[in-house]
């Protein structure tokens, strides 16, 4: 953790990790602001606090998924034109004068009007990224229930295996949950979680705040290991 100069270095007890409840996590996503942005790898800076990933395809509503967790409209930018976002966005998260974790929002993928040397470069970003990226503690891979996991869904699941398998934390969430019934619910929950490996997997909608609750404490948990 890391506090402003001037401030002391100690806080308030924060709730342990298992037993944090949706308002506390919530009040924490909220917390959420704009770090830094990097169209290389080699332009993030190193930090030690716990960082989560989001990623997905373009429009798999990932910057809404974010905006929604952080009650904030647009922290995530959200573009109309989906494949628009070409660098690694991160927020931090806190409070004042704190950082206690990151977020780190992914270039989306997949989208057929993006020129294909934009997709070849993204795609090895984020392959690098996810490879080598030393504090990263957990993955959200948003995912369309309507669509499925698609080629490049799964090509990023075999990218992060081998660190899943040492520890890292793993999301699929199903966005735009809102537009299925309870049985295509349930079963875009069964599938995804026989393509997941191992990951958990959550109905998510930002329009009726599905899911919205439980992945904030579910992040927290990540984050907050020993809280």
């Amino acid at each position: 953790m890391t506090s402003a100069p001037g401030e002391p270095a100690t806080s308030p007890a924060r709730p342990p990790a298992e037993g944090v409840t949706a308002t506390q996590a919530m009040g924490w996503m909220h917390t959420a602001r704009f770090l830094t942005t990097a169209p290389k790898l080699e332009f993030l800076p190193p930090l030690e606090v716990p960082e989560i990933a989001f990623v997905g395809r373009s429009n798999a509503g990932k910057s809404t998924c974010i905006n929604t967790l952080t009650q904030q409209k647009r922290l995530a930018f959200a573009s109309k034109t989906p494949g628009r976002t070409q660098s690694i966005n991160l927020f931090s998260l806190g409070r004042q004068g704190e950082t206690d974790a990151v977020l780190a929002d992914l270039p989306g993928y997949g989208y057929a009007a993006v020129p294909k040397q934009d997709k070849i470069r993204w795609q090895q970003v984020m392959a690098n990224y996810l490879v080598t990226r030393e504090n990263l503690r957990g993955v959200v891979l948003l995912c369309d229930p309507r669509h499925g996991m698609t080629e490049l869904d799964e090509i990023l699941l075999e990218v992060i295996r081998p660190r899943v398998e040492e520890g890292l934390k793993f999301l699929v969430l199903l966005t735009k949950a809102d537009k299925l019934n309870r049985a295509e619910g349930a079963k875009a929950l069964s599938i995804g979680r026989l393509q997941a490996g191992g990951g958990e997997v959550k109905l998510f909608s930002a329009l009726k705040k599905q899911g919205v609750d439980e992945t904030a404490q579910l992040l927290w948990r990540w984050t907050h290991p020993t809280a």
